[in-house]
């Protein structure tokens, strides 16, 4: 089955742009819009709802938060509000995030690895309605659990580039979102780690050249990707040129 296809709109553009990107992205059929949480820039859940309020039937991933900078009941608050108002319409990727990014602003960590396991064990049992107790070195809730859990839990990953990492995708969310990937093998590795689980993969592309774009599409498709998400080239790019590159694929 081939791949689902999306878009990503960096934070390095203005958040006023947004909207006319997501009216874009609507109207050409493409089917996933992702957004980043880069430090100091764009909110990611505040972006995901103004685009998920934008757009009727536009799937919007985060990707990522980095769970330092959010105690995981507040995270599964917010997703779980989210995935309410517009069920099945959102995914949210984990991650630890950039660490220097993590120390200016206090958050940083002795283990990043343990964090992450613990932030995103309870994230996804509070969404899925569980109550809570957690002791763990960073994460302690005391039977904690939403009062609008979602009826149905959105997608959640784990973004991941080294081994423990896409490892640790596989045993506790739903599965991983790779970045910048650029090399089958990497999907390939990714793949044997997670199982079946879902594996979605950043990827640069070039908008001037969509047969090219579609063959590299079906490439890391055939290697185990389900969803390939291609980022234009650049530090702030326009994605609508990119988006109209994938309306022509078939």
């Amino acid at each position: 089955m081939a791949p689902t296809t999306g878009v990503v709109f960096r934070p390095q553009l203005p958040p006023e742009d947004l909207r006319a990107v997501v009216t874009h992205a609507e109207a050409a059929g493409v089917a996933e819009l992702w957004l980043w949480e880069d430090c100091f820039l764009e909110g990611g859940l505040t972006t995901a709802a103004a685009a998920l309020a934008w757009s009727d039937r536009l799937v919007v991933g985060v990707g990522l938060l980095p769970v330092p900078l959010r105690n995981p009941a507040l995270a599964a608050m917010e997703i779980a509000t989210l995935a309410r108002i517009f069920p099945e319409r959102l995914v949210i990727a984990l991650g630890h995030g950039v660490q220097e990014w993590m120390a200016q602003v206090g958050a940083a960590v002795e283990s990043p690895m343990t964090l992450l396991r613990e932030h995103t064990t309870a994230v996804r049992s509070l969404l899925a309605g569980d109550t809570v107790d957690v002791a763990g070195r960073y994460v302690h809730l005391d039977r904690v659990a939403l009062d609008w859990p979602p009826a149905v839990p959105p997608r959640l990953l784990v973004g991941g580039r080294g081994p423990r990492t896409i490892g640790l995708a596989g045993e506790t969310a739903g599965g991983v979102l790779l970045d910048a990937v650029t090399d089958p093998d990497v999907v390939r590795r990714a793949r044997a780690l997670v199982g079946s689980a879902h594996l979605a993969v950043y990827t640069p592309a070039d908008p001037r050249e969509p047969a090219g774009l579609a063959a590299w599409i079906a490439e890391l498709g055939a290697a185990g990707a389900d969803a390939v998400i291609v980022q234009p080239p650049g530090e702030a790019p326009d994605p609508r040129p990119l988006i109209d590159a994938l309306a022509t694929i078939p």
